[in-house]
């Protein structure tokens, strides 16, 4: 286990200008908006702004205020920020981000979480914090073999934390976040005191029963989820079938790695006109960032072939999955995929706390850091 600091070296920063500059842009279809994809005129001035306004090295500062480090797990290097708390009785606690996201989403939620008094709380609020980039992303990846699927990570993790002491700990995560807390939560008993996901996929069962019990929100619910898989799931379609092909046009154009990602962040976030709305364009930049200083693209899009079956049987009507034996918190953000709580506790009935926010999506620790902080607090609450 090895200290880490981000430092990029200039040349690799000189590139990426030159890419910017001499991007080559493809016809623009007027008049539709982002039906059809990232606006030309919008992706113009974001480029623009990463070419002339942005500051990695203001980015990388701030990154670098944190112990980093660096080690290497069942033959792949794991990268992750360990921030101890001031406070001797704090809570360790694992956060994994998923896809497109990275470590960049909790930086407005470490000094809360971790040094709570700082911050106008409770020191009995205090957490550990520990929180890898997965491996094929940012400066985990890229990773040089098959079958890092949610299990395989969740055993990574959990290795992770028996090497830097904690016996005891608390699991967080949105995306594949979620889905690796959750294994986490089932393959780990013993030592994880809880789970809190801020993604939650229900699907109705067959029994006739319980599709007529669902309220006209559960309803829309679902609708949402139907939306998702006929509208908004061609990344997903794409990333879990072909991850080597898409991952050749993402690593070799920075306007290309960012209009994939930026995509998402409008469609998932509680956003109008631009992602904007909900989340700073420079932290989105930085997450972009992380993906292409690293060229991570295509090792990330693979955890997405990896964990294509486990996707398809949580999709699968009347798939139960299987038991996670212990307390399990879920922080609805709308208009995230929202799930339908009955359905939710059919399939995970250790559900001790659920909450739900009118404002904020799938970037929750971005979007609404002060929610999430709020709520991570009550669920650890609830569990002493």
């Amino acid at each position: 286990m090895k200290p880490f600091r981000i430092d990029i070296p200039e040349t690799v920063l000189d590139d990426l200008r030159r890419r910017l500059a001499a991007t080559r842009w493809p016809d623009d279809t007027p008049d539709t908006g982002w039906q059809r994809g990232v606006p030309q005129s919008y992706l113009r001035d974001l480029v623009d702004h990463w070419l002339t306004k942005y500051d990695w090295r203001a980015a990388e500062a701030r990154f670098n205020q944190y112990p980093q480090f660096v080690t290497e797990i069942d033959d792949t290097r794991v990268h992750f920020l360990h921030v101890r708390s001031p406070e001797p009785d704090a809570r360790p606690l694992l956060i994994t981000h998923g896809w497109p996201g990275s470590i960049a989403e909790f930086l407005d939620v470490i000094g809360p979480l971790h040094d709570p008094v700082a911050h106008g709380g409770s020191a009995q609020d205090a957490f550990h914090l520990i929180i890898p980039s997965l491996p094929g992303h940012g400066f985990s990846g890229p990773v040089r073999e098959t079958g890092w699927d949610y299990t395989r990570i969740a055993h990574a993790w959990a290795a992770l934390m028996q090497r830097l002491g904690y016996d005891s700990y608390l699991a967080q995560g949105g995306d594949h976040g979620a889905y690796i807390s959750l294994e986490l939560g089932r393959l780990f008993p013993q030592r994880v005191a809880g789970v809190h996901v801020n993604m939650l996929l229900t699907v109705p069962g067959g029994d006739p029963a319980e599709l007529a019990a669902l309220t006209e929100d559960d309803l829309a619910r679902l609708g949402k989820l139907a939306y998702f898989d006929a509208e908004v799931s061609g990344y997903m379609k794409v990333q879990s079938t072909r991850p080597q092909t898409i991952g050749y046009a993402l690593t070799d154009s920075p306007v290309g790695q960012l209009a994939w990602i930026v995509e998402k962040f409008y469609e998932f976030t509680d956003s109008t006109d631009a992602p904007e709305d909900a989340v700073d364009r420079d932290l989105m930049l930085t997450n972009v960032m992380l993906y292409w200083l690293t060229g991570t693209a295509a090792s990330a899009a693979n955890l997405f072939y990896e964990a294509r079956e486990y996707m398809r049987e949580v999709f699968t009507p009347g798939t139960a999955p299987a038991p996670v034996p212990v307390p399990i918190g879920v922080a609805v953000f709308q208009p995230d995929f929202a799930p339908v709580r009955s359905l939710a506790l059919r399939d995970y009935p250790t559900i001790s706390h659920w909450s739900e926010f009118p404002r904020g999506g799938h970037f929750a620790t971005m979007e609404q850091p002060s929610a999430m902080v709020t709520d991570l607090r009550a669920f650890a609450r609830s569990l002493r």
